[in-house]
């Protein structure tokens, strides 16, 4: 058979990267600026949200899981950008904190939709209950102190692989290294903070797409007609 040439994932693989990201980074910025305007910012509050905002919160959470994929997609063909230069142990720590930051998105979104579902099914029985407050509290916790300390090591490993191997621009690094330490350093309290990884990942991504698109396409393989597909 003839073999196909080899530059299609060379030049396929960074625009999927970039467009993963973008996709993730608009759909998590949607989701928490929607959650943030219909859900007071107190994670004690007793739950009157459920009466006026509940429709941009179920909005919200239904954009989480999509999210989730676009950025399942820009750690796999990040990781495929960077091909064998990429070091094992900073491998592991780049996919595990990837990983464990969407787990703890995904179970944060899930104990509010639950919140929501209980409500529905009896509005008198949840609203200021120990079950809601217990619930709202825990979802608060892992996704203002755990998900984002995850997110902020993530960074710190794609900002250090970026330094070692040359995949992005050594500025956009440092300004990982910058934002990491705000993140893993800030307090729970700080407004707007969870917007921080997603704006970095579209930056990424942006710089991906148009890196890739600066570069020359590389010269494919010749085309054998030889039907063993060894070339003569």
């Amino acid at each position: 058979m003839p073999q196909k040439p080899v530059s299609l994932t060379s030049v396929r693989a960074p625009r999927a990267a970039a467009i993963a990201g973008i996709i993730f980074s608009i759909l998590l910025m949607t989701s928490f600026i929607l959650i943030r305007v219909a859900v007071p910012a107190n994670p004690l509050e007793a739950g009157v949200w459920l009466q006026t905002g509940a429709g941009k919160v179920v909005l919200a959470l239904n954009l989480v899981p999509f999210a989730g994929v676009a950025f399942l997609w820009f750690i796999g063909v990040l990781r495929d950008r960077l091909g064998e230069r990429e070091d094992r142990f900073f491998a592991t720590v780049f996919l595990g904190s990837g990983l464990l930051f969407l787990a703890m998105l995904f179970m944060s979104a899930a104990t509010i939709g639950g919140l929501i579902i209980a409500y529905s099914a009896d509005p008198a029985g949840v609203t200021g209950s120990p079950t809601f407050i217990s619930g709202r509290a825990i979802a608060y916790e892992i996704m203002n102190i755990y998900a984002i300390k995850m997110a902020g090591v993530f960074m710190i490993v794609t900002s250090t692989l970026a330094l070692r191997t040359g995949f992005l621009d050594r500025w956009i690094a440092f300004s990982g290294y910058t934002v990491a330490a705000l993140l893993l350093l800030s307090s729970r309290y700080i407004e707007g903070v969870l917007l921080v990884f997603p704006l970095w990942v579209l930056l990424i991504s942006f710089y991906i797409l148009f890196d890739n698109s600066r570069r020359p396409a590389p010269a494919s393989l010749p085309h054998h007609d030889d039907p063993s597909g060894i070339p003569p």
